[in-house]
Formats: C-alpha cells, sequence, structure tokens
C-alpha cells in the first residue's frame, strides 16, 4: 500500500504530534508481507524545515515544503492519505481527486476557531460556545489581533468541520475528543509509545514531598496552578519543593513568581533536560503532576510517565481522565484548592502514590503500546480500502 502521510509539523520540530507520527511511519514502513517485500511504502509530506542538508536514515521517504503541484502529485499517487490534524490544503486535494482520505485530529480545530478549546484571553476553559452555537463568544476570543483576524479563524472552523464531515475515517486518540468533535465515522485509536524504563524511585528523603512537572512552559501547561499550591502549603509548614523541567515562554514571568513570593528555595527550574538524563530527576520525584487547563486531546506526558512506573497526578480534563483510567489520580482543572487537597493526600499517604504507580504501568503497557497504535491504524486504512471499493 502506498500511504501518504501529511504533517504539518515534523521532526526536527519537537512535540506530541511529531512523535505520534514518527512512530506511525516508522512502523508501518517496517511491516513485512510474505516473501519480505514492505507491506507500506511510506510518504510523510511536511512544511517543517530540517537542520541538515542531509536528512537521517529512516525506512520511509521525507518531503518537505511541498509545492501546490508536488501536494497534487503525491496525493494522486498514493492509495491512501493521512492528514495528522486537520490542515487544508491536502485534504482540499484529497477529496477534489476523491481519494481514500482520514483525519487523524490532534487538536480541536474542527470545533474551536483557536484548536485550543480555551476561552482567551483569559486562558480559562471553554464550555464549547462553537459546538453551542454561541459564535459572538468565538468571535471576541482572541489574545491579540484585530477582530478581522479572529472572524477569520471563526470562519475557517466551519470550513475544516465540513472538510472532515467528507472524509472517509476521523481517527482519535480518546473517546472523549470523539464525543467532543461529534463528527462522522469516528475512529479511536490510542497513541503508542516507545517504551520507557521503568524508574525506581528514591525513598527516604525525609517527609518532604517533592513534585515534578516535565513540560513547555505555556500558561496551557499550569504550571502557575503548582506554584500557588506550593505557596499554600508553605504557608502551612508542609515540607514540599518543585523541580521543573522544559522551557518556554512565560519561564520568566514563572521566576519572577518564585522570587515574589519567596519560594526560591524550594522550587527550581531545570530547563532543558535531555531524555537520558530525565530519568535522574524523576527518580526522585514523590509525584509528577501535569496541571494543563486546556489544549489536551490525549496526554503524552501522562502516558509517558505511567510507562515510566511514576505516580501522575493530572488535571481533570477529559482526555487525562480517559488515559489514567479513572478520577482518583485527578483534581479539577484550574482549581488550586484540589490540587493543594490532594498533594496532601499524597504527602500523607505514601502508599497511594505507590498505588498510582504500579496501577498506570500495567495500564500504560496493556493500552499505549506502539503495536497497538499501528494495528489501529491499520485497521482504519484497510476499512477505509474496502468501503471505497464496495
Amino acid at each position: 500500500m502506498k500511504l501518504l502521510i501529511y504533517s504539518h509539523f515534523f521532526r526536527p520540530s519537537v512535540g506530541g504530534v511529531e512523535t505520534v507520527v514518527e512512530l506511525l511511519a516508522t512502523g508501518l514502513a517496517s511491516l513485512q508481507i510474505a516473501g519480505g517485500a514492505p507491506a507500506y511504502e511510506v510518504t510523510v509530506l511536511t512544511n517543517t524545515t530540517a537542520n541538515e542538508r542531509v536528512e537521517p536514515s529512516r525506512p520511509y521517504r521525507v518531503v518537505r515544503n511541498p509545492t501546490k503541484g508536488q501536494l497534487r502529485e503525491w496525493i494522486g499517487s498514493c492509495d491512501v492519505v493521512h492528514v495528522a490534524g486537520v490542515a487544508i490544503p491536502p485534504l482540499r486535494e484529497a477529496l477534489r481527486q476523491k481519494k481514500p482520505v482520514v483525519v487523524e485530529h490532534h487538536g480541536f480545530q474542527a470545533i474551536c476557531p483557536s484548536g485550543q478549546l480555551l476561552k482567551e484571553p483569559e486562558d480559562v476553559p471553554c464550555p464549547g460556545h462553537f459546538m453551542k452555537g454561541n459564535h459572538v463568544e468565538c468571535v471576541r476570543c482572541r489574545k491579540s489581533g484585530s477582530r478581522l483576524v479572529s472572524l477569520r479563524r471563526w470562519l475557517l472552523t466551519f470550513y475544516r468541520r465540513q472538510l472532515c464531515g467528507r472524509v472517509n475515517a476521523n481517527i482519535v486518540p480518546t473517546g472523549w475528543l470523539g464525543e467532543q468533535l461529534r463528527l462522522p465515522r469516528v475512529k479511536v485509536v490510542p497513541h503508542g509509545l516507545s517504551p520507557r524504563a521503568p524508574i525506581v524511585r528514591i525513598s527516604g528523603r525525609g517527609n518532604a514531598l517533592r513534585v515534578v512537572f516535565v513540560g513547555r512552559l505555556v500558561t496551557t501547561k499550569g504550571v502557575g496552578l503548582v506554584l500557588q499550591a506550593v505557596r499554600r502549603l508553605q504557608t502551612g509548614n508542609y515540607p514540599v519543593d518543585v523541580r521543573i523541567v522544559g522551557t518556554g515562554p512565560e519561564r520568566e514571568s514563572l521566576e519572577n513568581r518564585v522570587k515574589e513570593w519567596g519560594l526560591g528555595s524550594q522550587v527550581k527550574f531545570l530547563g532543558f533536560v535531555p531524555e537520558g538524563e530525565v530519568g535522574k530527576v524523576l527518580m526522585e520525584a514523590t509525584v509528577v503532576v501535569v496541571p494543563s487547563i486546556g489544549g489536551e486531546v490525549f496526554g503524552m506526558v501522562v502516558a509517558e510517565n505511567m510507562l515510566r512506573g511514576l505516580p501522575v497526578l493530572a488535571s481533570d480534563l477529559g482526555a487525562f481522565a480517559e488515559v489514567l483510567g479513572g478520577s482518583d489520580q485527578t483534581f479539577r482543572t484550574g482549581d488550586v484548592d484540589d490540587l493543594t487537597r490532594q498533594l496532601l493526600r499524597v504527602a500523607n499517604d505514601p502508599a497511594l502514590a505507590d498505588h498510582w504507580a504500579r496501577v498506570g504501568y500495567q495500564r500504560a503497557h496493556e493500552t499505549f503500546t506502539e503495536q497497538r497504535m499501528i494495528e489501529g491504524h491499520e485497521k482504519v486504512y484497510r476499512e477505509v480500502l474496502i468501503s471505497r471499493a464496495g
């Protein structure tokens, strides 16, 4: 099968979409049929520019910054088009050529003008204004830019939704996202991740609660909530410290807040930590906190740390709750009181964190594997081709 995957974002860019597309392309391109012939001829089209002239060795082809003509030719020569994210040009062209096409949703672009399901500029969870028909609120929703830009963004949401209604399958990583999108022909295929070595947490550090955050330092990731919770725990004389792994545009403002609140001895910003060194930070974690306030359709950091055998506490976004498999390990999104309460539970009951770690490890190894993700996509491609042939 000749499979074309279009992903606006791809390596060397770093993010959840890039990770999933790379794992999927590599896994499919490595499959063989009887006699050893490749089962898939995979080509990835992307608008992400490479850092080097020579592409690293991959079992599939990568075409960067394709022209309109090249996009048209590549779509015309493939058997199935897979669009990672609701990108309009490849969707429009694939539908024009009447090609079998699937969309994998990595955001909320089909139901939210910002794609984040957040109300701007307040950065609070959106109640779903677009799908409820509250379109005045959608046009008002913007951090910056003119009303014209906001209006264009709103209009494009209708167009994206129309295109998604015409494709052969809409792939989502969580059933929760499928419920939000309310599109036809939805298929749930959870993301798969590369195996992570289990991390043995160090005990015996006294009674201190160590909280670790791993991710980009942007408003939607909710790091400010962690700082507020630490401030409250400090006021109550509870020993706690925080390690923040990652970089981003909010780092300076977060560091200023730490200084203002006198938390410098408890909160350490570690910046970028190489993959091989992250384990040293995580092994001293009492709990890994994922406090996102929106923009999450799966929860890569949640699943990654479950695979590492670490206890995870996350906001109760629908995608996070589904990945975790329950609500015991969540706190109300954006609610610092509830976050503080849950941290106190862990501090007062070390066995609770151990339980979360065991249950999460088992669930992740049963559900979020590369093999299951690849098999799920293969099934969708076969169903699409069979339905077209019929």
